[in-house]
This record gives C-alpha cells, sequence and structure tokens, in this order.
C-alpha cells in the first residue's frame, strides 16, 4: 500500500460529491427542465447517486439514453443549472474546517472536476473559496478529462506542488484512476455520490468514511 507522502504539499478534491453537496440544484434543474417538457422527474434519490457521473448522465435518467436527446437538452439543462444560482449547494460536512486546518499548514488545495470550468468557478466563488484554491481545473481546461491522468497534473502545475507530494480525493472511480496515473496517492471518499458501489473496489490508497477522517488521514484534525 502506497505511504501517505510526508511533507504534504497539495490536495486536490473532485467537486460534486467530494467537496460540495450539488445534488438538490442538479435536481432542481432536472424538474425545471422536465417540467417544460412535459416528462416525470426522476426520484431525487436516484439522481443524488448519479450526479458525480455528470450532466449528461443526471439527464439520461430524465430523457432516457438516445444520445441525440441528451445533446439536444443538454444546453438547456445546464441554463436552468446556472439559474439555480447553486442555492441549495453546501460544502459537505467537515470540509470548511479542513481546508482551514491545510491553509494554516501551508498546504495548497484545489479542485479537479469533470464539470464545465466556468460552472466550476460559479460553485467556488458562490461558497468564497474562489480566492482560496490554488487551483481550478474543469473538464474543458484540457482537452483530456478524468480518468487520464492531465487535468490532475495541470493542477499541480498550477498550485506548483509536486505529485508525489500529494493527494486526490474523490468519489468516483475515474477519480482514483486518474490520481493514480498522475502519481497522487488517493483517496476515496465514501460520503459521496456512489452510486451503490464500494469504493475499496477502486483500489484507492486510502478510504475516508467522511471530512473528518480524511483531515485526521491528513494530520489536519
Amino acid at each position: 500500500m502506497k505511504r501517505l507522502p510526508q511533507p504534504l504539499a497539495g490536495v486536490f478534491f473532485d467537486l460534486d460529491g467530494t467537496l460540495v453537496d450539488s445534488a438538490r440544484d442538479m435536481h432542481a434543474a432536472l424538474a425545471a427542465l422536465c417540467g417544460e417538457r412535459g416528462l416525470p422527474v426522476p426520484p431525487f434519490t436516484r439522481v443524488r447517486e448519479i450526479v458525480s457521473r455528470g450532466a449528461r448522465a443526471v439527464l439520461r435518467s430524465a430523457v432516457g439514453d438516445d444520445e441525440s436527446a441528451v445533446d439536444a437538452a443538454l444546453p438547456r439543462f445546464l441554463a436552468l443549472y446556472v439559474a439555480t444560482g447553486m442555492a441549495q449547494t453546501r460544502a459537505f460536512a467537515g470540509i470548511d474546517a479542513l481546508l482551514r486546518a491545510l491553509e494554516t499548514r501551508g498546504v495548497a488545495w484545489g479542485v479537479v472536476s469533470n464539470k464545465a470550468e466556468n460552472l466550476v468557478e460559479l460553485v467556488i466563488d458562490k461558497l468564497g473559496y474562489a480566492a482560496r484554491a490554488a487551483a481550478i481545473v474543469g473538464g474543458d481546461t484540457l482537452r483530456q478529462r478524468k480518468p487520464d491522468p492531465a487535468p490532475v497534473l495541470h493542477a499541480c502545475a498550477l498550485a506548483h506542488v509536486d505529485p508525489g507530494r500529494s493527494v486526490f480525493v474523490g468519489d468516483d472511480p475515474r477519480d482514483i484512476q486518474a490520481g493514480h496515473a498522475a502519481g497522487l496517492f488517493t483517496v476515496a471518499a465514501a460520503w459521496g455520490y456512489l452510486d451503490g458501489a464500494d469504493p475499496r473496489a477502486w483500489r484507492p490508497d486510502a478510504v475516508s468514511a467522511d471530512a473528518a477522517e480524511l483531515a485526521r488521514l491528513l494530520g489536519a484534525a
């Protein structure tokens, strides 16, 4: 098993389902779209589990697996999502304290998401994190997306930290794959949108049940 790097230089997080709970706003946007199109609204419990797979996965829960239908609905869905103002999006319990502890220790932190960069920035700004994050990387920042390691490596470069002295935290197998390939210590966020999966099956270097346990793992409690 890979050992946690010491001294720790950087910690990078997936966004939805890891750093923030955005499922209520994603579901609200989907419900609005369904209302416009006369479609049944998928239950929140189902939508919550698939938010980490992205907007297209959320849309499929309402419009089906026809990719042309997903493509056609995507711009309106994203517009409706922006219109929510991310009013119901919150950092998960313990995240604020963890970020403050990392900052106190001089450990850089950032976000690597497959969500479009402008949407990531809207969420980060809404939560008051924009000036504090050392790196913000979205799904369209580069040509590559997770599970490719390039976005994670790009975040490390933006934060001026060595990947070998950094940690990547996520609630989806793509996060663990990208972190491993980039040479970071990986942590599966078991508090996230797992869609019924056992995160240990992704072979992360560690699994944390909540942000407080992650803080203890990182020596930031």
